[in-house]
């Protein structure tokens, strides 16, 4: 996630195309650069890094399809989590982006679900992607998100990002930040700012229900009891 303030839709980058003379060396400004196996544009939109993920997506289903009938329904699963669904799981980069990109994602784990189950592409997805118990892209987000909110307030998380909640002050009797763990949302004035992990955390934690939004809840009860409510 990201920790930078600006606007998306208005930032340009700091930089001309000259080059930049660092002592002897002489660096050229590029508009995307891949940090950690993430492609990360001048803009921060994730436009690059969702081609990619799609390109290389539907690269492993056609290659996947063509021994799809040689192999067990748990082979190919196995296959598609390794190959596939596993690139859809860098989910908090994805929280703030498009609503295109977020379905250029979604057609491709959709694409993946048909693989999995041989599924015609006339028949409707969501009762397809249940019966895998797979979240959809934009709730694997929420997903996500509330998980390492989770593991902040528990401790099992790093203090880099610990660090950034703190709970909001206490409402009278019956209002909900009375009796649950409601953050506070540091505000912003730019649509980046808003994608920043200090905000978007406490925004999707806050989003949830009561019952949930338990720091003493293990993370598997806490999980289950996440993926129940995004399934809804």
């Amino acid at each position: 996630m990201w920790e930078l303030a600006g606007d998306v839709s208005s930032y340009t980058p700091p930089y001309t195309t000259t080059d930049i003379q660092l002592l002897n060396a002489s660096t050229h400004p590029l508009s995307a650069v891949r940090d950690l196996g993430v492609t990360i544009d001048c803009r921060l939109t994730m436009a690059d890094h969702v081609t990619a993920v799609c390109r290389t997506g539907y690269f492993w289903q056609r290659q996947l399809r063509s021994i799809v009938q040689s192999l067990t329904s748990e082979a190919v699963d196995s296959l598609v989590h390794a190959f596939i669904s596993c690139r859809l799981d860098c989910n908090a980069l994805w929280y703030g982006i498009a609503d295109g990109q977020l379905q250029r994602l979604q057609s491709v784990q959709n694409a993946a679900a048909r693989l999995v189950t041989g599924t015609r592409r006339t028949d409707n997805i969501t009762p397809v992607l249940q019966s895998l118990h797979w979240l959809p892209v934009r709730q694997r987000v929420t997903f996500k998100l509330a998980t390492l909110v989770l593991k902040c307030l528990n401790g099992r998380a790093p203090g880099y990002l610990a660090d950034d909640f703190r709970l909001a002050g206490r409402g009278g009797p019956g209002s909900r930040s009375a009796v649950s763990m409601m953050l506070d949302i540091p505000r912003t004035t730019t649509s980046l700012g808003d994608r920043a992990f200090a905000v978007a955390g406490p925004r999707v934690w806050n989003s949830l229900p009561p019952a949930i939004c338990d720091p003493s809840l293990s993370p598997s009860i806490f999980g289950k009891l996440l993926k129940t409510y995004l399934f809804v």
